[in-house]
C-alpha cells in the first residue's frame, strides 16, 4: 500500500509541506507528498488517484476542511483509506479519538483503518459537522471583513462573533427529521453532526458517535443576549443537552435525515466552507469510508 501525504499549503497559516517531507524521510514505507495548489484540488486529485484501484492511503494534511476534500475524493472507493495529519486551525474531527497522537507520522503508518459515517449534504460530503444559523453566519461575516484594517486579520473572528450576537440571533429555518416537521420559525443554530466537536473544541454534539449509523440533530431557539451568553459556556463543555434551564430552548435528535430549508436564500457551513441555498438536505451514509486510527507506540 502507498502512502500518499495531501498537503493544504494554507493551513494553519503556514506551509508545513517541507517539514512534512522531512519527517517522512524517517519512514521506511514508500511514502509519497502532494501539495494542493487551489480549493477542491485535494478532491481532484484523491479522485483520480483513487481511480486506478491500487490499495492508497491518503492523509489529510490541514484541517477538517482540507480532510473534508481528502474524504470527498475518496468516496466510493473501496481500496482507498483516509488518515488525518492535523495541521490546521480547527483539527475539530480528530478531537473524536482522545488520548491518540494524529501528529506522530510512524504511528499513522502503522495505524488500523476502521470504518466510519459520511454525512451527505446535497451533492456535497461532511466529514464532521453541518451548521445553520449563527456559526455558518459568524463565518460569513469573518469572510466579509477579513480583509478590513482594524476588524480584519486576527480580528477577524471576534468581528464574526460580536456582529452575530448583536444581528444575527433570529434566523428563520424549517426543519423535518426523517419526514417528520421538527421546526417551523426563528433559530438561533441548528447542525447536523457526525462528530461531537466544532469551532476548534466546541462540544456541538456530545453523544456523536462517528461510526453508529446515526446523525445528531440540534436546534436552538433565538435567545436574548444575557441567555445567549449564559448558554457559551455549557456548549462548549458539551452540558447543554442535559442543563435543565436549557430544556426548553436547545433541542436534541438522532435521525437519518434532517433537511434544512426556507423560503429565501441562507447560509450553511460544510466542515468549515461556507454554501448558499435555500434548502438543504443532509443523509448519514453509514461506514462510508476507512479512517486510519493511530497507533498506540510504546
Amino acid at each position: 500500500m502507498k502512502h500518499v501525504f495531501v498537503v493544504n499549503p494554507q493551513a494553519g497559516g503556514h506551509d508545513k509541506s517541507a517539514y512534512i517531507a522531512e519527517q517522512l524521510k524517517s519512514i521506511v514505507t514508500e511514502t509519497e507528498v502532494y501539495v494542493t495548489r487551489e480549493p477542491r484540488d485535494a478532491t481532484r486529485y484523491v479522485a483520480e488517484r483513487s481511480a486506478s484501484g491500487e490499495a492508497l492511503r491518503f492523509y489529510a494534511c490541514g484541517g477538517d476542511g482540507t480532510l473534508n476534500e481528502v474524504v470527498s475524493g475518496a468516496m466510493g472507493h473501496p481500496n482507498v483509506e483516509v488518515g488525518c495529519y492535523p495541521c490546521g486551525s480547527g483539527n475539530d474531527y480528530v478531537r473524536n479519538w482522545p488520548g491518540i497522537d494524529f501528529c506522530n507520522m510512524q504511528a499513522q503508518i502503522e495505524g488500523t483503518a476502521v470504518p466510519v459515517d459520511v454525512l451527505q449534504v446535497g451533492d456535497r460530503y461532511c466529514v464532521n459537522v453541518m451548521n445553520f444559523g449563527f456559526e455558518a453566519e459568524v463565518c460569513r461575516t469573518m469572510d466579509h471583513v477579513r480583509r478590513w484594517p482594524l476588524l480584519g486579520g486576527k480580528m477577524a473572528y471576534v468581528t464574526g462573533i460580536l456582529h452575530c450576537m448583536l444581528h444575527k440571533r433570529h434566523n428563520p429555518c424549517r426543519l423535518t427529521v426523517d419526514g417528520e416537521a421538527w421546526h417551523s420559525g426563528d433559530l438561533l443554530m441548528g447542525s447536523a453532526a457526525n462528530g461531537r466537536y466544532v469551532g476548534g473544541g466546541y462540544q456541538c454534539a456530545p453523544r456523536a458517535v462517528v461510526d453508529d449509523g446515526w446523525l445528531e440533530a440540534l436546534s436552538v431557539n433565538s435567545l436574548n443576549i444575557v441567555r445567549f451568553l449564559k448558554m457559551i459556556g455549557p456548549y462548549r463543555h458539551g452540558e447543554h443537552l442535559d442543563r435543565v434551564d436549557l430544556h426548553d430552548v436547545v433541542h436534541h435528535r438522532r435521525a437519518r435525515q434532517l433537511v434544512f430549508e426556507y423560503d429565501r436564500e441562507f447560509s450553511i457551513v460544510v466542515d468549515g466552507e461556507l454554501i448558499m441555498g435555500n434548502r438543504f438536505e443532509v443523509v448519514c451514509l453509514p461506514k462510508a469510508v476507512k479512517f486510519v486510527v493511530p497507533s498506540i507506540l510504546n
